[in-house]
């Protein structure tokens, strides 16, 4: 299958979000079957556009290859993944050409989130800051969050200010950035200001 016999004519945007892989065709009719990223599954369903994207072969590439859109005409969950129709699609062997592909969404197109929650991709970028001897400091930046099974847990690069003010990373002895993990539950993170794109911690900076 070219992609272009299920591609749409639209621009990428700047927003997109990876929130699951295509694990492989669903029936005889041409569905996909994806499995999602935790927390991914609503964007999912109710988005109509997804955009796919091939894996990189590691022997000749490390570069991601371009997105195309594809049109959602209908999409469910079953089980624990999720199955959707693409306009154009129909044949199973076609739509198994499609595994390994990762599926992303426009953030634009995310359902809102209840008050308290947040959708785990807003907190990358955010600043981390915790305590030190009584005083609020930076803990660093959050790099990316993951699912241990039981709640999300932020990887945070480490920085600190130095005299002038500035952030700088903070890196092991043999010149690595170094990373802090911090559960990403209300007795740990107790403030979340994404406007301002900063969350409060009583995690200890250790240095």
């Amino acid at each position: 299958m070219a992609e272009s016999e299920v591609s749409t004519a639209k621009a990428v945007p700047d927003d997109l979000v990876e929130l699951g892989r295509v694990s492989g065709a669903y029936g005889v009719r041409g569905w996909i079957k994806i499995q999602p990223h935790a927390a991914g599954s609503a964007a999912l369903l109710k988005s109509r556009t997804w955009w796919l994207r091939r894996s990189p072969v590691p022997a000749q590439t490390a570069e991601l290859s371009p997105p195309w859109s594809v049109k959602v005409l209908k999409s469910r969950t079953q089980g624990s993944t999720i199955v959707g129709s693409l306009e154009g699609l129909t044949d199973r062997s076609e739509a198994e050409k499609l595994r390994g592909c990762t599926v992303w969404v426009s953030r634009a197109m995310f359902p809102p989130v209840e008050d308290g929650e947040v959708y785990w991709v807003d907190l990358i970028g955010c600043s981390l800051y915790g305590e030190h001897e009584g005083n609020r400091v930076l803990l660093g930046v959050v790099d990316g969050v993951m699912d241990n099974g039981a709640h999300a847990v932020l990887r945070v690069k480490r920085q600190q200010l130095d005299p002038q003010g500035q952030v700088q990373p903070l890196l092991d002895s043999k010149g690595r950035p170094l990373e802090t993990l911090v559960p990403f539950v209300a007795a740990h993170v107790h403030t979340v200001d994404l406007e301002n794109r900063r969350l409060e911690s009583d995690w200890p900076a250790e240095y």
